[in-house]
């Protein structure tokens, strides 16, 4: 079986015009930032679930609306894992430079 790119030409139009896969799938937004977001959204969870504590899990899960969860404040999470907004601000910077780190370590070690 061989290869084909989803931007090699599979028939022509009309007017005589190549037309790709790329074409046909696309629709307003572009399909490679979808494929690239669905990537990265995949590497973000598994860092999460793999890394990072339970405690700081759940903050960001909470914060940030992952695994379909209604994004919350600071407030209503502090109040949620009955601890203080600002330990809640502690934990988030801490596992917030944890993916950070991690998104640098793979966006640098992937250019090569």
């Amino acid at each position: 079986m061989q290869d084909i790119s989803i931007s090699d030409p599979i028939d022509i139009d009309k007017d005589g015009n190549s037309i790709t896969l790329m074409d046909i799938v696309q629709d307003d937004e572009n399909i490679l930032d979808s494929i690239d977001l669905s990537i990265q959204s995949q590497k973000l969870y598994h860092f999460i679930e793999q890394n990072l504590e339970p405690r700081e899990q759940k903050i960001l899960t909470y914060r940030y609306g992952l695994y379909n969860v209604r994004p919350l404040p600071q407030r209503e999470v502090a109040k949620k894992l009955d601890i203080s907004r600002s330990y809640v601000s502690r934990i988030e910077k801490k596992a917030l430079e944890k993916l950070k780190d991690y998104f640098n370590e793979t966006t640098a070690y992937n250019r090569y």
